[in-house]
C-alpha cells in the first residue's frame, strides 16, 4: 500500500497531523512573536496548519515542504480558503534536501513530528539551526519514552530501545548544540487518544464506504495493530512534546 495514500486515509480528520491540540498550537504561534512578514519554513508541514495559523497571526513570507501529495494538494486548498493573500509556498519534495536561499536567513525554521526526514532529532536540529539567523526561532516535535519500554512492546511494534530518548534528552539536545531551550509544549494523555482515535475513525469510515479497494485488508491489519499496541503499551510508554528553541546570537 502506498505510505501517502495511508497516511490521507488514516488522517484525513486531523487538523493538526501530530498528538497535540489546538491550545496548545494556538499558544505555540503566541509565543513565538514573529515580525509582521517574517521569513519561515516549515519541514513536513502536512495540512499546513501550524503555516496558516503563522500567516493569520504574522502575515509571514513562509514555505511549506512535504513529500506526500496529498497533503501538500490539502494544504493548498485550507489556504485558499482561510488566507488566500498569505504569501505562503507550497512545495512537494523530500524535506532534507530543502534549503533557504541564503543560510541563517530565516526567522523560523520547524519539523514538528517528522525526525525521520533528518535521520533523528539531532540531526532535524542542526539543518534547522543552518537555516535561521541569530536569535531565530527552531521548533521541533518528538516522541520520547516516558517509562521504560517493555520487550513485548518493542517486539510488537518493531521499534528499539535506542529509537527514543527522553523528554529531558530531546530539550537538552538543543542546549548542546548553542540552542537556548525557551519552552515546551508536551502532549497529554487526552492528546495522544485524540490523534489515535481519529485514526480509527477514518478508517472504519473508510472501509464503510471503500470496501471494494484492495488496500483494504492491509490497511485494517496495520491500523488494527498499531491500535492493540497503543491501548496495551504505547498510552502509557510514549509521550510526545514540541521543543522551542532560539538560536543563540553570536558574540
Amino acid at each position: 500500500m502506498d505510505i501517502w495514500k495511508y497516511y490521507d486515509i488514516t488522517h484525513r480528520h486531523h487538523q493538526i497531523c501530530n498528538p497535540t491540540s489546538d491550545e496548545k498550537l494556538r499558544r505555540l504561534v503566541e509565543l513565538l512573536q514573529l515580525s509582521q512578514g517574517a521569513r519561515v519554513v516549515d519541514i513536513a508541514c502536512g495540512k499546513a496548519e501550524f503555516l496558516i495559523r503563522l500567516a493569520e497571526a504574522y502575515g509571514v513570507n513562509g514555505t511549506g515542504v512535504d513529500i506526500s501529495p496529498f497533503c501538500i494538494a490539502e494544504a493548498r486548498e485550507r489556504l485558499a480558503s482561510r488566507e488566500p493573500g498569505a504569501d505562503i509556498e507550497f512545495v512537494e519534495m523530500d524535506g532534507a534536501g530543502f534549503e533557504p536561499k541564503r543560510p541563517h536567513s530565516l526567522e523560523l525554521a520547524s519539523c514538528i513530528g517528522a525526525s525521520w526526514v533528518f535521520e533523528g532529532h539531532d540531526n532535524t536540529l542542526r539543518a534547522l539551526i543552518e537555516m535561521v539567523s541569530n536569535e531565530g526561532w527552531v521548533v521541533a516535535g518528538e516522541p520520547y519514552w516516558r517509562r521504560e519500554p517493555t520487550e513485548e512492546f518493542l517486539e510488537a511494534s518493531g521499534d528499539e530501545r535506542e529509537s527514543l530518548g527522553s523528554h529531558a534528552g530531546n530539550a537538552m539536545a538543543g542546549q548542546d548544540l548553542g540552542l537556548e531551550l525557551v519552552h515546551t509544549l508536551v502532549s497529554s494523555e487526552d492528546d495522544w487518544d485524540s490523534y489515535e482515535g481519529l485514526q480509527w475513525y477514518a478508517t472504519a469510515e473508510y472501509a464503510r464506504l471503500n470496501p471494494d479497494d484492495p488496500d483494504l485488508p492491509e490497511l485494517l491489519e496495520r491500523v488494527g495493530r498499531q491500535r492493540t499496541n497503543y491501548l496495551r503499551w504505547g498510552r502509557e510508554t510514549v509521550g510526545w512534546a514540541i521543543y522551542v528553541f532560539r538560536r543563540r546570537a553570536a558574540r
